[in-house]
């Protein structure tokens, strides 16, 4: 009996995922886990509304691809039904292999290997015990396949995760600048020597997702307050492992255990099959139970910070187009001595410093072009007056102190 599963989706509407491999990939443990994993991370200490997850985010995406096929396929771009269920399953799979709290894991728990890598070792595992019937979709995801657009669609400066994402983060949020027009945009989508273009008359609607994209950025992606509660889980993370390497017992649930107790890298990933399996059992709900058990730790600096998580005391954070100066920041050191008597060594647990650098547009990528009715390309900073007055491709940095309140 063939099942179609039909989810209310509060972005889009009704999303149909049919029977056979598409819903084998969507019933899986390792998407299901998505579920347990949220898509902003610390974002919602900012935007209460944002507890959405990366699975809706994944059945997003899919749902903006199916939309792509459609709308390519009625330009009389060619697509086999072999080679649109395999878009369709890479772009469910693409974010498979994000951790708990978006990019934290990948600083803090786990060094040198990315969370795309992992996600494509997560696919490679799910390929086998579907017997490769991933295949395909693999080699698209990879762009190891002769359709290049196809791979666009999934990773490129114009693919159906930012679309989503920007819809979706946007509407959880309720910052309604980061709204685009994403069916406008699909439709506008064509495809010339196997390379994804916008049709002219989609010009402006790519203005406003490259504008609204900059504004997600600062304004809900890197918030400062987002960026405060993130520094401060990374260092009761770090404060963690340095007194697991120290001896010390701390509670944890075993996935997140072994991560605590090991150094795991790349190398380790590549010949532990342990280093995998663990990470496939960790979700949000993993750091949460732990840092509640942390706040009674009898170390003073863990106990303190996750203390702090709990009830919301974030770091202080100060923000600045230039570097922080060191007597600045050895002056930040003396203040958190003076308040806390921790030594000079163990300061680096209650601050953290970071920079950050975003262009709206990445000329290193694949370009976004567009296409006139004579058939003439051109590259979208070129082709927008907007975008070509405003440097679309200069980095914007920005440097971040953050510190423990007193």
């Amino acid at each position: 009996m063939n099942e179609t599963k039909i989810i209310n989706d509060p972005v889009f509407g009704f999303i149909k995922i049919p029977s056979g491999l598409l819903l084998d990939i969507v019933k899986h443990p390792l998407m299901q886990r998505l579920s347990r994993i949220k898509q902003l991370g610390m974002a919602s200490v900012v935007y209460p509304g944002a507890q959405h997850t990366r699975f809706l985010h994944s059945l997003g995406a899919y749902h903006l691809m199916s939309e792509a096929i459609t709308s390519l396929r009625q330009k009389g771009i060619f697509i086999f039904e072999s080679e649109a269920e395999a878009v369709q399953a890479a772009i469910l799979m693409h974010d498979i292999g994000h951790g708990p709290f978006s990019h934290v894991l990948e600083r803090t728990l786990t060094s040198g290997i990315s969370h795309e890598e992992i996600s494509l070792m997560m696919m490679e595992q799910m390929n086998r015990e579907m017997d490769g019937r991933l295949t395909l979709a693999l080699k698209i995801f990879k762009d190891e396949y002769h359709q290049r657009f196809l791979h666009q669609l999934i990773s490129s400066q114009l693919d159906m995760d930012r679309i989503d994402y920007l819809c979706r983060d946007s509407f959880f949020t309720g910052v309604n600048e980061g709204n685009i027009g994403s069916s406008r945009i699909i439709k506008m989508m064509n495809v010339v020597d196997d390379h994804l273009v916008v049709e002219e008359k989609g010009i402006y609607s790519v203005e406003n997702y490259l504008v609204a994209r900059r504004l997600m950025y600062w304004q809900v992606y890197l918030h400062k307050t987002t960026v405060a509660c993130e520094k401060l889980l990374v260092n009761t993370l770090l404060r963690a492992k340095h007194l697991a390497n120290e001896g010390a017992e701390l509670y944890a649930p075993p996935a997140l255990h072994y991560f605590i107790y090991n150094h795991v890298d790349r190398q380790t990933f590549l010949s532990d099959p342990k280093a995998l399996y663990w990470y496939e059992q960790l979700d949000d709900n993993d750091i949460w139970t732990t840092v509640k058990v942390w706040k009674d730790h009898p170390d003073r600096i863990l106990s303190m910070l996750a203390g702090d998580l709990l009830s919301r005391q974030l770091f202080r954070v100060e923000i600045s187009e230039e570097p922080f100066t060191e007597e600045y920041v050895e002056s930040i050191k003396d203040e958190i001595m003076k308040h806390t008597g921790v030594s000079r060594e163990d300061t680096k647990f209650l601050m953290h410093m970071d920079s950050i650098k975003k262009a709206m547009y990445d000329v290193h990528d694949d370009h976004i072009d567009i296409l006139y009715k004579d058939g003439t390309l051109k590259e979208v900073i070129d082709a927008s007056e907007i975008l070509h007055m405003t440097h679309p491709a200069k980095d914007i940095s920005k440097y971040y102190l953050c510190y423990k309140r007193f």
